[in-house]
């Protein structure tokens, strides 16, 4: 089963500083229908405006994975954390037992990115945050993880039985993903277009995945994807 979710019908706020899509139901923008998808419970796509972003505020007990797909995002955090990541790098966030953050766009262009929020497998842990640049050449033809909650070499580690990865296709190459049987398969093409499973999806359009044991990924132009496997 992939049921596609079109990018021009997904939840949207525009904030003037924020123009926000929603995957999921989230803040003001609410459909019972769509409150997440096994353990992924947010994927927002996000455009910040130059010199703007988010002040601090408070997290807990989530996992929070930033995925830039262009300019950079600089993150303080009350740990003493900072950091500035850049396009096709990740940041992770545990939120745990409580954290305040702040997100801002310190750049003269406008930062696009994926902001996703994974269900903990526990609660009550200490919160933490990483981050780490993801070369896009590394991931070309295949699926790399980024984040992960198995302790996958190379990924960020989080907190819960989920994995976020990243791939880039070239027009016309085909990849496969081993989805598995009981999981749940969230998929995005960051740029360009792709078939799945004979399924279309157009840039920045989500796909849900259940009952697909094998994905295969053909890209009609230059694609980069972004795909979340979750309990």
């Amino acid at each position: 089963m992939i049921d596609r979710r079109p990018f021009e019908q997904l939840g949207h706020a525009d904030h003037g500083w924020l123009n926000a899509r929603h995957h999921f139901s989230f803040s003001n923008w609410y459909d019972p229908a769509r409150m997440g998808w096994g353990a992924l419970r947010v994927w927002n796509d996000d455009e910040i405006a130059p010199k703007s972003g988010f002040p601090p505020h408070p997290h807990n007990d989530m996992e929070i994975i930033t995925y830039v797909r262009t300019g950079a995002i600089t993150h303080q955090d009350s740990l003493g954390n900072k950091g500035r990541t850049g396009a096709g790098d990740v940041q992770v966030m545990s939120a745990g037992t409580g954290i305040r953050h702040a997100e801002y766009n310190l750049e003269d262009e406008t930062t696009t990115l994926f902001q996703l929020w994974i269900e903990p497998r526990e609660r009550g842990a200490p919160p933490s945050w990483g981050q780490k640049p993801f070369p896009k050449a590394d991931r070309s033809g295949k699926f790399v993880a980024l984040a992960s909650g198995f302790g996958e070499e190379g990924a960020l580690p989080i907190r819960t039985d989920a994995r976020v990865l990243g791939a880039t296709l070239k027009a016309g190459e085909t990849t496969t993903y081993d989805l598995g049987a009981g999981r749940h398969g969230y998929l995005v093409a960051a740029v360009g277009e792709v078939e799945v499973n004979g399924v279309t999806l157009k840039t920045r359009d989500g796909a849900a995945i259940r009952d697909e044991p094998v994905l295969t990924i053909t890209a009609s132009a230059d694609a980069e994807l972004v795909l979340v496997d979750s309990a």
